[in-house]
């Protein structure tokens, strides 16, 4: 697996909005990564079963917002090769580029997410896996309300996280430093349901990434549905 947005359990980390306080931002630490990232989080189950259960819910020909993309594998990938019209925004140069490469039918952009427009119910679908980590809590909320009107009435939320109860700490992520925040899961999913979403389905895991620096870490899907 892969996108820009990955952390340990003890000292989460990763995502496509940066804080630089006492880190580096996210787009340095992700344009430093590159395909590293990509290969260190291959091997996620979890993450590939998600999307199973994201395609099985989705519409022929769905528009499908990909928060965080990464270097485009495996979200993007295997959206847009089921037929879907993916939109991948990611704050790193190097991943939007190297996503272009790869998943040549979908559109990437490089930029923030939490400063573009989108339209009411512009999309059938959003993908948040573990893009949220690098920004405050407030800023998590904020974006998940953003989100929650850019997915129509009855579309789709999927949103990854790592289940710690952190604020602003300072952490290192595949050895660069960056800050990180997160919410323990019944917080989160509180959140998640707050921002307008009808949680339908989470599943709990731990993963280890293929990294020397890589330590067991809780990850937590949430699929859920505009109300």
């Amino acid at each position: 697996m892969s996108e820009s947005h990955r952390t340990p359990a003890e000292r989460p980390a990763g995502a496509p909005a940066a804080r630089e306080t006492h880190g580096l931002p996210a787009a340095t630490v992700f344009d430093a990564l590159g395909a590293e990232y990509e290969r260190a989080f291959a091997g996620s189950d979890a993450h590939r079963a998600s999307l199973d259960r994201l395609l099985e819910r989705l519409a022929p020909d769905s528009r499908v917002l990909d928060v965080g993309s990464g270097t485009g594998v495996p979200t993007a990938r295997r959206l847009a090769g089921a037929g879907h019209r993916v939109v991948g925004v990611d704050v790193s140069p190097v991943m939007t580029a190297l996503a272009a490469r790869q998943v040549p039918d979908a559109e990437f952009r490089c930029g923030d997410i939490r400063e573009l427009p989108w339209a009411d119910g512009e999309f059938d679908a959003v993908c948040v896996y573990f893009s949220l980590l690098q920004m405050s809590r407030g800023e998590q909320g904020e974006l998940l309300g953003r989100l929650g009107r850019a997915v129509r009435p009855g579309g789709h939320l999927v949103v990854a996280t790592v289940p710690v109860d952190v604020a602003d700490v300072s952490a290192e992520f595949m050895g660069q430093p960056v800050v990180v925040s997160s919410f323990g899961e019944e917080e989160f999913t509180a959140l998640v349901a707050g921002a307008g979403f009808a949680v339908e389905e989470r599943h709990s895991t731990l993963f280890t990434p293929d990294h020397p620096a890589g330590a067991p870490e809780p990850h937590l899907f949430l699929h859920c549905r505009r109300v």
